[in-house]
């Protein structure tokens, strides 16, 4: 039950991808040779490892959605083992490669399979696969910290630290603890004696300053077809994180979620099993079944006893009566191999005119590579990338006073190079994707104020919240073309 390799991987979109850390174990190694003989494949360099790693998680060649040796369906699905075909190397793979993505961070580690290698065994039987599984999980909370996403220069200080790290959770290969995030196992402190026994699954306890941080964040996601045949569709979930940082074996923490007076309750909501008592009223409520007057309304009050690693405290659903931005699209073809673009776009009354960033994306698919591009904005400004065909309005931190924006001209392409395809968005049926982040907002108006999250702790804690509004899977369809219809909600 070991490990032969680990890597850390930063990618952002449309890069190729970077290694920041990498561990190999030459005993396991040595192991490995033995188990395999013949059919022994080594662990190849960094460079070796990287591209079969991203194309195997869908991250490279995004004009090629369909790759043989990945989507081909005769070959059968192993998740979540990857397995990675290595260039140059005669066919040779590697497998079982488990990889965990978190925003543009990825962990991946490859066990070693105490077993022959063919007949391959079942995951199952695999210990090594859930201690692997384990460890990247335990190095993904270590790594992101308390507010779950990979920031640049604590990401740094914390791979420097984690040579240290893996000294002592995983040493010689193979694993026996999991960091926690914020502090590496060395900080870890005893449990005190007294009457109240730690519990086996919090593996030490915090000591230093309180902290709570709370974030909510709400994801929004739409169809809009622009026609009265075909219906809008869109939904809202959500999700609060917490990262408590409290003195004490098992300390009570309590986060109120707030609703405005003319807020649509939460449905669907899922809680951590660490909330030790909730109101049973505050989970009948689901999207299946009708709302009506006897709804519970909130407030929603969620006390828990906190483990030490950040985690999701809740998740809900919600039902808002528009979307935050209205669109419509309308493509046409003209003579030769041009369309003729008009795009416009409105932003709701109910949502805050201040974005982090808010772009839509106009791909052209199966067709040749873009040529001549006459189009104006009436805000913003247009980036082409003629390479991945596809038109880009980047719309900044703020719509127009009048919260209206068109975009409207006309795009040829030119035949002598083929541009990206795409086997759903053929002739007339295209879409224009958006991608928007807003902060301090929820659709919902669901909040968390921190003057109402309570921590009975021996020390005053430091409460932290945030909230934020960010799109997903938002398109607006050609109202043109044909368009795919789905017959009910997108959750």
């Amino acid at each position: 039950m070991s490990i032969r390799a680990l890597w850390i991987i930063t990618h952002e979109k449309g890069q190729s991808g970077t290694v920041r850390f990498s561990k190999r174990y030459p005993t396991v190694e040595r192991r490995a040779k033995c188990l395999a003989g013949r059919q022994y494949v080594a662990v190849p360099e960094d460079c070796g490892i990287l591209h079969p790693l991203l194309t195997e998680l869908g991250l490279t060649d995004p004009d090629k959605p369909f790759v043989v040796s990945r989507d081909d369906c005769a070959r059968p699905q192993r998740s979540p083992a990857l397995q990675l075909h290595l260039e140059a190397r005669d066919g040779g793979a590697l497998w079982p490669v488990l990889a965990i993505v978190q925003g543009g961070l990825i962990l991946a580690c490859l066990p070693l399979v105490e077993a022959p290698p063919e007949p391959r065994p079942p995951l199952p039987s695999l210990a090594s696969v859930s201690q692997g599984l384990s460890l990247l999980t335990g190095l993904q909370s270590f790594l992101c910290g308390a507010g779950g996403k990979p920031e640049g220069d604590a990401l740094a200080s914390r791979l420097a630290l984690l040579p240290s790290v893996l000294l002592q959770v995983c040493p010689l290969g193979t694993p026996l603890d999991t960091p926690q995030a914020g502090a590496w196992p060395a900080t870890a402190a005893p449990a005190p004696a007294g009457t109240q026994k730690q519990p086996a699954w919090k593996a030490g306890l915090h000591r230093g300053r309180a902290v709570v941080n709370v974030a909510l964040s709400e994801m929004v996601r739409s169809m809009q077809y622009g026609s009265r045949s075909r219906q809008d569709l869109w939904d809202v979930y959500g999700s609060v994180t917490c990262k408590c940082e409290v003195e004490g074996v098992l300390p009570n923490v309590t986060v109120t979620l707030s609703l405005p007076p003319n807020g649509s309750p939460l449905q669907d909501i899922l809680v951590h099993p660490c909330v030790t008592s909730l109101d049973a009223s505050i989970l009948t409520a689901t999207s299946v079944d009708e709302s009506d007057g006897s709804t519970y309304s909130g407030p929603y009050k969620f006390p828990f006893s906190p483990p030490l690693e950040p985690f999701r405290l809740c998740s809900y659903t919600s039902q808002v009566p528009v979307p935050p931005i209205l669109g419509s699209y309308q493509l046409k073809e003209e003579e030769g191999q041009q369309l003729r673009v008009t795009v416009s776009l409105k932003l709701h009354e109910s949502v805050r005119n201040s974005f982090e960033y808010c772009e839509a994306h106009l791909p052209f698919f199966n067709r040749g590579q873009l040529g001549n591009v006459d189009v104006k904005v009436s805000s913003g400004q247009l980036e082409v990338s003629r390479e991945k065909g596809l038109l880009v309005w980047v719309l900044g931190q703020k719509f127009p006073r009048s919260r209206e924006v068109s975009l409207g001209g006309s795009v040829s392409f030119s035949g002598q190079s083929s541009g990206p395809t795409d086997p759903l968005c053929t002739g007339l049926t295209a879409y224009i994707k958006l991608y928007f982040r807003v902060p301090d907002l929820t659709l919902s108006g669901c909040s968390v104020d921190q003057h109402s999250v309570q921590v009975y702790s021996t020390a005053k804690a430091r409460n932290t919240t945030s909230r934020e509004l960010v799109s997903a899977e938002y398109y607006i369809w050609n109202s043109t073309g044909d368009a795919p219809v789905s017959s009910g909600m997108m959750l």
